[in-house]
């Protein structure tokens, strides 16, 4: 008998689901019968669905493409990948009672500090399909937006979050946002925190390269899984009910290392595809703590310490972090910025 693939193991015998990390839709139906319940999008990958996936799509793109230009355009083109992963969501979202089932839908990058402009886009994005999870930056203003969304029932994933003062940021504010709204008597939105783990230790590892700091790369693959367990372990002790969303994987090890965890791993189809290698360890590893000599290394590195501490940076500083600027910087210019200028042929 075949030995059963991990990501069905993965659901089947811990508290940690997984979504699919790609826009495409036969990535997505492939993904559902390995047990994915949702769907992360961004600007960057509905691109690509959408060249991928162009000649099929295109009288629909066509038509758009005539209708609207810039933002528009961009917008009515997220739109087009993410309804349609919405529809292939549905039967999850309805067979959960709204728990799984959420595909992402990323607003604007250029708008990381525009309150009223990523508001808007929430409530246009909301109005969709009820299963979508609208995507803004964990910044200060982002934090703002995502308070007023779930107090108006609007459910959102917080993304461009890296770090413990990020997750712990979103999950204070989505405390008083739920508060709000169930004072008003409206049900509130669910909030999914993420975590881009790799891109973290992407960051860090240039960093320390450039200060010469005296950590390895064992050192580094476990900073961005330092940090996530730290603030998985604070959200248990607080009872947030934001849900933590660990996303930009770059290996088996970020997701065999969290198992068992209540959380939701991003997972790519390239990873999926080596979490079915035979071999892939099989047990929970949530509560099996980074070893104190590697901390102690990492906390040489000033910017790890800002991450990793609960109380390293304040909500104003996240937009200046230097793997926010890096990411957002990518989200804008072979995004958002290819799907405004997007063309056939």
């Amino acid at each position: 008998m075949a030995e059963e693939n991990y990501l069905r193991w993965l659901v089947g015998n811990t508290a940690t689901t997984w979504w699919n990390d790609s826009g495409d839709p036969d990535e997505i139906r492939e993904s559902l019968t390995h047990g994915a319940t949702g769907v992360t999008t961004n600007p960057v990958l509905s691109y690509r669905a959408l060249v991928s996936r162009a000649q099929e799509w295109s009288p629909t793109i066509g038509g758009l493409i005539h209708t609207y230009t810039g933002e528009e355009r961009a917008e009515a083109l997220i739109k087009l990948v993410v309804t349609g992963a919405a529809q292939l969501l549905e039967p999850v979202y309805q067979s959960t009672g709204g728990k799984q089932g959420y595909v992402c839908g990323q607003v604007n990058p250029k708008r990381a500090g525009d309150r009223e402009g990523m508001l808007a886009m929430a409530r246009r994005y909301h109005a969709w399909a009820p299963n979508i999870a609208v995507k803004l930056p964990a910044t200060a203003a982002g934090l703002d937006v995502m308070e007023e969304c779930a107090a108006e029932g609007i459910t959102v994933t917080m993304t461009v979050s890296f770090t413990v003062p990020q997750a712990l940021a979103i999950g204070e504010r989505f405390e008083k946002g739920r508060a709000r709204a169930e004072k008003a008597g409206i049900t509130p939105g669910r909030c999914f925190a993420v975590i881009m783990i790799g891109r973290l230790d992407d960051y860090l590892r240039e960093v320390a390269q450039d200060m010469q700091a005296n950590v390895s790369e064992a050192d580094i693959r476990q900073a961005g899984l330092a940090a996530t367990k730290r603030a998985y372990q604070i959200y248990k002790e607080r009872d947030y009910q934001a849900v933590l969303l660990i996303a930009a994987l770059r290996g088996t090890y970020h997701t065999t290392e969290l198992a068992g965890a209540e959380v939701i791993m991003s997972i790519t189809p390239g990873n999926q595809q080596q979490l079915f290698a035979s071999g892939v360890p099989r047990e929970q590893r949530i509560d099996k703590p980074i070893a104190p000599d590697v901390i102690a290394r990492l906390q040489t590195i000033p910017e790890f310490v800002r991450a990793y501490e609960p109380d390293g940076m304040a909500p104003s500083e996240f937009v200046s972090y230097g793997v926010t600027q890096r990411t957002l910087s990518q989200f804008t210019e072979v995004g958002w910025s290819m799907l405004e200028s997007f063309k056939l042929g």
